[in-house]
């Protein structure tokens, strides 16, 4: 009997989100390979970002994500580099996520090969984060890529943050990359009918778990300026135990206080099923409903 098929998920964040030509080029090793799928990929001009949701077999898909990084670093110039997102390296975040008949042990290992691999290869400095971290303090993504691509000059030369793999200085023009093993996030955006980013910002600060609100949450405000309005962008690091309704409605009564509303929200990238069932269940006042009732899932059995 064969053994079951291991499936790994990888949404890795690249700092391009404006020219349609170097993200294909970027995307590229995701295509046409047995044992890989890429699923979606979607680019924010404001946010400068793409992100990429791929899965596969984990040796393949680490492969593919070795090649992906190495021609990143070589089409975007962080020096020349202006969005509304925070990010530190061409390929700024690279989480690998266990979805099927894989554990996050195995997640954790393969980041640490694609972490060794993609430093000795195009000598970019690897931050492990996450569960893959090698210290508390460096769990949390944001920690890592405070001061950014320019603060991370001077910062890289710090003991407490030399790199886990890769030299103690960052690449002139692709910056530093971390690279992890998390559970599944939801990236969750909810807009307001003001420009005022100092009221975005400081509703984030409110909501966000490093500042007293949601336990599996991280915010940040972002101006949106083609459209004249301003975001509250939300990382939902576990939307088992911070649903996403429970932020959009604390938003909501935040905005009150300034005399404003939301607009609108967004979900980036691809979302478990369980988070949005969990929301609409929530918002109909649904007694006793199981996952079990969902049509498509009796199909997939």
């Amino acid at each position: 009997m064969s053994s079951m098929k291991k499936i790994m998920e990888c949404v890795p964040n690249f700092s391009e989100g404006r020219d349609l030509e170097k993200i294909e080029k970027i995307v590229s090793p995701f295509r046409g390979k047995d044992g890989i799928k890429l699923l979606d990929y979607s680019r924010d001009e404001d946010h400068n970002r793409c992100v990429v949701t791929v899965i596969g077999e984990p040796k393949i898909l680490g492969a593919a994500m070795v090649e992906a990084i190495g021609i990143a670093a070589e089409l975007i110039d962080l020096t020349k580099h202006e969005g509304q997102h925070p990010r530190m390296g061409a390929t700024d975040v690279v989480p690998f996520i266990p979805i099927k008949n894989v554990t996050m042990d195995e997640a954790i290992q393969l980041s640490k090969e694609v972490a060794k691999e993609v430093a000795k290869k195009y000598n970019i400095p690897i931050f492990l984060y996450e569960k893959s971290a090698t210290s508390p303090e460096r769990e949390n993504l944001a920690k890592i890529r405070k001061g950014q691509f320019e603060g991370m000059k001077e910062k890289i030369r710090e003991a407490k943050w030399e790199p886990d793999f890769g030299p103690q200085e960052v690449h002139p023009t692709a910056g530093a990359t971390a690279i992890g093993a998390r559970m599944p996030l939801v990236a969750f955006n909810v807009n307001l009918d003001t420009d005022n980013l100092e009221i975005a910002s400081k509703i984030a600060k409110n909501i966000r778990f490093a500042n007293g609100g949601f336990r599996f949450c991280k915010a940040i405000g972002v101006d949106l300026k083609e459209r004249g309005i301003v975001q509250v962008s939300m990382n939902m690091t576990d939307y088992t135990r911070t649903a996403l309704y429970r932020t959009y409605e604390m938003i909501k009564v935040e905005a009150k206080r300034y005399g404003i509303n939301i607009v609108g929200s967004e979900l980036i990238g691809l979302v478990p099923m369980e988070a949005l069932i969990d929301t609409a269940v929530y918002y109909l006042g649904v007694e006793d409903f199981s996952v079990d009732q969902v049509l498509e899932n009796k199909l997939m059995e």
